[in-house]
Order: structure tokens, then C-alpha cells, then sequence
């Protein structure tokens, strides 16, 4: 299942009746009641959300992912869900609980509505895993001793053997899922078979003391005995050389001699057995708003316009002689905008951090507990990951906040975006967005720990505009750098409705980055492939961000000198991750609610 279709808790109807002496009377107290057992059905079903919250209780899991009765489950809870909000009165909540009714409404029906729909259902059922979004790239960083698993008793590494196991049963699955497509003719690209291929090849060719999954045995918290520290390195051995690598192996050669030759060759969706049905579902979930493939792609253009505009200003007032296509080759080749080495580029990040934090008092008033770090790529990950990307810490701060760069082909690395990168995947970006949810302890568990994609993707792209109150891109080339990034969420809602909605190819695709943006061709590739990896992903950022942009417009016109932007920072984070239009209205009682005042 992709992680799309688990990242909102759902709820068995098992759970829903509370004993007749303690139920609830109030409409707030039914509320909560329903919220918390929904929570809680859903961290049994999937405990992979539980470990990334430092919940340990379903630790010895990773979960049944990949089949029917999985799904079934999912579905079954949702519909128990809908059933059970829909018995509360929402007129009888206050402001706060209405707008928590809003989002966990919003959220179940959204997720119903893949569910329910056959077509649907069996889309995303039969597409398990990809090059982007898939358990071999985001389990072995659980599992290697660095990422959200815990190593510090011998339960933890004895709970990390127990997962191992479900991870080698979910990649069975996933080829028995594959399969099923195939018979049902909906496949994956033949672009995206390929790069799986060569992940897998990547992790096989680890071995098994050189595995991400021998990591944790690699070192032992004090106070491990030395007959423990033996057994477990044998037990790790084992499991790697008998069941992961053979499990891989399999998938490998699943993928590359049966799957790959049937593959599709078209990449976009418009090329597979009910695609533009589902990129029209895959539309809405990720931008949270009912906007069809042809008003995204015409959105796109349009801010592609204006920001080639501007890419135009900036060359004048660094005077490069040249067009527009000329400043763009020299951006993306001159030596001055290459980082000298992947410490050099490690170094930048970090002074950049030291630069924005003494100017975030000026915009937020609260701040995350949880600590922040820099972190390089895992090195398997590197070729086809992001050039930046962040990975959530734990509420009580265990665990930090972990902003990843990528030094993968280091020249591509232009020095020109670190700024904008930061801002957006660390402070006040995601690290600021996702921490502040989280902890955030008078929210439903929902709220805290999920969302959607348009709002957490939105308010990082929105976070980087926040440059010059944050004393960043006084560099005139950083400025450049926040231009581009900007572009390339533009371009996106071009690409990604181009490949999918219009048939665009990879080639085509890569050629419209180079054309409007000075991005590296290793870049362009990158962000093309995930859009084929994982459709409408991609147009959430600045459908989000033009919605977050637009609603502070409107609150400064409306407030004049009274606007003050932490005021405003705290009305966007402090709530959680909201759907557009939910965010809309919350927004618009807070300007009324200040006019009034």
C-alpha cells in the first residue's frame, strides 16, 4: 500500500462503543472519545506510524501491508469512522473541535473515496512499491541503527529481527501484488522498473556486514554484555544473509525478468488501464482541492511567466551579458557555484542555520522543542533522492528533526540553492511545521501526526519566501537560487500534469526544467522521474503555498498595522496540518475575530 493510503488514521468499529458507564455526554467528549480510539486502531494496523512517535508498544511489528485483508481492515475502519463522527452534532462544538470535525471529516472521505471505488482501489493495490515511495527505501533506514527505530536495550534489537521478518513477508507480497496488475493489465513505467532494479541491486551488493541492516550491531549501548553483543551479531548475520538478501534477491529478479517486459512505455498515467481517472483522485488528495488536470497545467504556465520574469530582473542587476538561456548554462556550470567538497557543503548548511535562527523571534512566537541536525543522504538512497529532504523527530525530543542534504554528483550541488533548501526542509520550514504539530499535546493524535501534503509541502515552499525578514539571499546568487526554487514548484504543475494528464515524456519533461531553470540536468532527471514515480505528489508545494501566500495577503490588507506575523505564523502551525479550505475559513474567522477586537 502506498503511503499515501496510510497515512490517516482510521477505526475499526471494535473499538467505537465505550462501556455504557463511561460514555461521554458532551459533543466535545464523544468527539475526543472517537478521535483517540481511532488512533489507536490505526497505530495497531500500522505500527510504523507508532515507531516514528516514539511509541514503542507495537514495536515488534512493521505490519501486513500489501494484502487484502489489510485493506479491508483500513476500509471497514473508515466507514466506522464517518459513521460514528456523523452521529456528533457539529453545531454543538465549539470553534476549535469544529474545525478538528473539519479535518478528520475531510481526511476519512478522502481516503474513502479510494477505497470504495474499485478502479481505484486496485490502482493503487497493484502498484505496492516504487522508485520513490517504497518499504526498500524507507525501511532500511528504520531498521539501520541512525533512523526512527530504537537501540539502546536488547528488546530493541531483538524487536528489530521480529520486523525484519515482516519486511521479508511484505516483499513477497509486493510481487504477488505485481502480479495481479499484470493480469489486470496496470503496470508501472518500465522507467520506474528499472530504477528499482537498481536499488535492490544497490542493497544486495551491500552483502551482509556491509548491509544498511547490520548497522545496529556495528555498535552497542554501554552495558551490553559481550555474549549478547555475540549472539546478536550472529542473529543479524543470519537474518541478512538467509532471509533479507534472498528477499531482495527475489524481488530483483522478479522485477527484472517477468515485470520489466511487460511494463508500460508510456510513463505518464494517461498511459495505463484507468490512469486519468486516478490522476484525477491522485489530483485532489494532494492538493486538497477540487482543481482539474487542465487548470493545474494552465496555473503552471502561467507562474512559469512570471517567474522568468523575474529569473530576467535578477540577470540584469548581476550583469550578465547574455539571454536568459545563457545565464541558465552558466548557472548550472560555472565552477564558483560548485561546492569544493562534500565537507564544504556540509559547512555551508551549517552556517546557514547559524544565520537564520537569531531572526526567527521577529516572525514566530513558539518554537520546537525538538532539536534539529544536519545530516548527508545514506549513501544507497543518494541517486535518486532529493537534493534536500527532512525526516521528523520525536515529540519528547529523543529523537532530533533531521535535515539530509545530498553530495551525490557533488558538482551538481550548485552553492547557489543551499539557502532556499534550508529554509524549506529545516527552520522555519518542515522542522518547524511538523515539531510544532507534534508537540502539540492539547491536539488529537490526527492532528498532531498526520496531514496532507498540500499544507506541510505548502507551508515549506512558503517558509522559503519568508527570506528577507529572515536576512537570508543578501548573496544576489542566493537570490537567484529562492527564484529557481520557486520555479521549480511552478514547473512542476506543468511537468506533472504534462507527463500524466498530456503524455509528455521523461525527455520532454527534463528539456521544459532546462529551458525555464538553470537546475543541473542530475536534478531535472531526479524530480522528472518522481514525478512518474508517484503522480500529483509533486503539484501539492505551490498549490499550497499560493494558498498560504494569498490568505496573508488578504489578512495584511484587511488588518493593516495591526497584522503582526507571528500572530498570523501561529494561526497557520498551531493547529496541525489543515486542508486548503479548511485552512480558508479558520483563517478568515481569525481576521474577523481581529477586526473586531
Amino acid at each position: 500500500m502506498r503511503k499515501f493510503l496510510i497515512a490517516v488514521a482510521f477505526l475499526s468499529s471494535s473499538v467505537l462503543a465505550a462501556p455504557p458507564s463511561a460514555a461521554p455526554q458532551s459533543a466535545h467528549d464523544r468527539l475526543f472519545v472517537l478521535f483517540a480510539a481511532s488512533d489507536e486502531a490505526d497505530l495497531k494496523l500500522n505500527p510504523v506510524s507508532a515507531l516514528n512517535r516514539g511509541d514503542l508498544r507495537f514495536a515488534d511489528h512493521l505490519g501486513d501491508y500489501f494484502t487484502d485483508a489489510h485493506d479491508a481492515a483500513e476500509q471497514a475502519a473508515g466507514e466506522a469512522d464517518l459513521t460514528a463522527l456523523h452521529r456528533i452534532d457539529r453545531a454543538g462544538l465549539n470553534a476549535t473541535d469544529q474545525l478538528a470535525y473539519d479535518v478528520f471529516e475531510w481526511q476519512t472521505l478522502i481516503k474513502l473515496k479510494a477505497y470504495r471505488d474499485p478502479e481505484l482501489r486496485r490502482a493503487f493495490a497493484v502498484q505496492p512499491i516504487n522508485h520513490f515511495d517504497g518499504l526498500q527505501l524507507g525501511y532500511p533506514d528504520i531498521a539501520s541503527g541512525q533512523g526512527a527505530a530504537p537501540f539502546k536495550t536488547v528488546v530493541d534489537y531483538e524487536n528489530n529481527l521480529k520486523r525484519h521478518a515482516d519486511y521479508v513477508r511484505a516483499l513477497d507480497q509486493a510481487i504477488f501484488r505485481f502480479r495481479q496488475g499484470m493480469k489486470a493489465g496496470i503496470v508501472e513505467s518500465k522507467l520506474t522498473v528499472r530504477n528499482m532494479i537498481e536499488q535492490f541491486d544497490a542493497q544486495i551488493a551491500q552483502g551482509v556486514t556491509g548491509s544498511t541492516f547490520y548497522g545496529p550491531v556495528t555498535h552497542f549501548p554501554a552495558g551490553f554484555t559481550a555474549a549478547q553483543q555475540t549472539r546478536l551479531r550472529g542473529e543479524y548475520a543470519r537474518m541478512i544473509r538467509q532471509r533479507i538478501i534472498p528477499a531482495d534477491i527475489r524481488m530483483r529478479d522478479f522485477l527484472k525478468k517477468e515485470y520489466l517486459p511487460v511494463a508500460r512505455e508510456g510513463q505518464g498515467l494517461k498511459f495505463m488501464k484507468g490512469g486519468d481517472k486516478f490522476y484525477a483522485y491522485l489530483i485532489e488528495a494532494n492538493t486538497t482541492l477540487p482543481m482539474t488536470a487542465a487548470e493545474v497545467h494552465q496555473l503552471g504556465l502561467n507562474e512559469v511567466k512570471r517567474l522568468r520574469a523575474g529569473l530576467e530582473e535578477q540577470r540584469q542587476k548581476v550583469g550578465f551579458q547574455g539571454d536568459l538561456k545563457a545565464f541558465f548554462d552558466f548557472l548550472r556550470t560555472d565552477k564558483q557555484f560548485q561546492p569544493k567538497s562534500a565537507e564544504d557543503m556540509r559547512q555551508r548548511f551549517f552556517a546557514i542555520k547559524a544565520r537564520v535562527e537569531p531572526r526567527l523571534p521577529e516572525q514566530f512566537s513558539t518554537f520546537p522543542k525538538t532539536p534539529l541536525e544536519i545530516r548527508p543522504v545514506p549513501a544507497y538512497q543518494e541517486r535518486t533522492a532529493a537534493g534536500g529532504s527532512y525526516n521528523q523527530g520525536t515529540p519528547d525530543g529523543s529523537r532530533p528533526g533531521v535535515f539530509y542534504y545530498n553530495s551525490y554528483d557533488l558538482p551538481s550541488r550548485l552553492t547557489w540553492e543551499y539557502e532556499t533548501l534550508f529554509l524549506h526542509e529545516g527552520e522555519p520550514g518542515h522542522h518547524f511545521q511538523i515539531s510544532l504539530a507534534q508537540e502539540n499535546a492539547a491536539l488529537p493524535n490526527f492532528m498532531r501526526f498526520g496531514g496532507n501534503t498540500a499544507f506541510v509541502e505548502g507551508w515549506a515552499l512558503y517558509a522559503e519566501q519568508l527570506w528577507p525578514e529572515l536576512g537570508m539571499e543578501t548573496d544576489p546568487w542566493q537570490r537567484v537560487g529562492g527564484l529557481n526554487d520557486e520555479m521549480l514548484r511552478a514547473m512542476r504543475l506543468v511537468v506533472d500534469s504534462g507527463i500524466h494528464a498530456y503524455g509528455w515524456t521523461r525527455e520532454q519533461g527534463i528539456q521544459y526544467f532546462l529551458d525555464n531553470s538553470p537546475e543541473s540536468v542530475t536534478d531535472a532527471t531526479a524530480e522528472v522521474e518522481r514525478y512518474i514515480a508517484i503522480p500529483g505528489q509533486a503539484l501539492s508545494y505551490k498549490i499550497g503555498q499560493l494558498t498560504i501566500s494569498k490568505l496573508k495577503a488578504k489578512a495584511q490588507a484587511e488588518l493593516g498595522a495591526k497584522f503582526d506575523p507571528r500572530a498570523f505564523h501561529a494561526q497557520v502551525l498551531m493547529t496541525g496540518s489543515l486542508p486548503m479550505g479548511v485552512l480558508e475559513k479558520k483563517i478568515d474567522a481569525w481576521i474577523a475575530a481581529q477586526k473586531a477586537g
